[in-house]
C-alpha cells in the first residue's frame, strides 16, 4: 500500500517557536534538517511541515500555509494520477529528495515529496504520534468536486481530513482536530503563554506567526 499523507506546509520566521507551539498542542517532531531550515511534525493522522521563510526558494511568506503531501512511492503515484486524468504530472530531484508535481484543481500546483530514505543532513526523532490528534487543513477552493476527486485518487485518510470553504482569503489554513479534552488543551496552552478562546465547539488561538489556528473537538 502506497501511503500518501496530507501535509500542511507552513512558512515561518521562527521555526523553533512554531515547533514548540505545535508540540504543546500535541504534535511530535519527526525529522529536522541539521541547518534548522525544516522540521516535519506528525499527528495521529496528517502532518505539518515548518520551513524557514527567509530561506525559501519558492517565495513562501511568513505565516503562509500551502497544501503538500508525502508518499512512499511517487513512481506508482504518478501512474495513478495520469490514469485518473490529471495533467502536467512529473517527477524531479531536489537536494532533499524526489518530488512529484502535477496540475491540481483550480489550476493549483500539486507537490508530493517522496518519503525520506537518505537522511544525510537530517536528524530523525523517535516520534510517537498522539493518536488523539489529526491535521485537518481548511482549503479555500472553487472546484470542490475536483479537490474531492484528487483526494480520493490519493487515497488513505486524505478525503476525511481536508475541509473546504469558498475561495477567497488564505488558500490553506491550519486546523487540528482532537478527541482530547478542549479544556485540558486550553490549560496547557495558557501555561505556555497562549490564550485560547472557546468558539463554535472548538478553540481558536493565535500562533507564533500571528495566524489564528482552530482546534476542533
Amino acid at each position: 500500500m502506497n501511503d500518501v499523507v496530507i501535509r500542511a506546509l507552513r512558512f515561518t520566521d521562527d521555526v523553533q517557536a512554531m515547533r514548540a507551539f505545535l508540540e504543546t498542542l500535541g504534535l511530535r517532531s519527526r525529522i529536522e534538517s541539521e541547518s534548522g531550515i525544516w522540521i516535519d511534525m506528525v499527528a495521529g493522522r496528517g502532518m505539518i511541515a515548518l520551513h524557514d521563510a527567509a530561506r525559501s526558494d519558492t517565495g513562501g511568506e511568513p505565516g503562509q500555509t500551502r497544501l503538500t503531501f508525502e508518499a512512499d512511492d511517487i513512481d506508482e503515484l504518478l501512474e495513478r494520477l495520469v490514469a485518473a486524468g490529471f495533467e502536467e504530472v512529473s517527477i524531479f530531484d531536489e537536494a532533499f529528495g524526489r518530488v512529484l508535481t502535477a496540475k491540481g484543481p483550480d489550476g493549483a500546483g500539486l507537490w508530493i515529496d517522496e518519503r525520506h530514505k537518505d537522511l544525510y543532513g537530517y536528524k530523525l526523532h523517535d516520534a510517537q504520534p498522539d493518536t488523539r490528534w489529526s491535521v485537518t487543513p481548511v482549503l479555500a477552493v472553487s472546484d470542490q468536486a475536483g479537490w474531492e476527486r484528487l483526494l480520493e485518487t490519493l487515497g488513505g485518510d486524505n478525503p476525511e481530513l481536508a475541509r473546504f470553504r469558498p475561495a477567497g482569503g488564505p488558500e490553506v489554513q491550519i486546523e487540528l482536530t482532537t478527541t482530547e479534552s478542549l479544556d485540558e488543551v486550553a490549560e496547557r496552552l495558557a501555561a505556555t503563554g497562549y490564550r485560547a478562546e472557546h468558539v463554535d465547539g472548538g478553540l481558536a488561538v493565535v500562533d507564533p506567526d500571528g495566524q489564528t489556528l482552530r482546534v476542533r473537538g
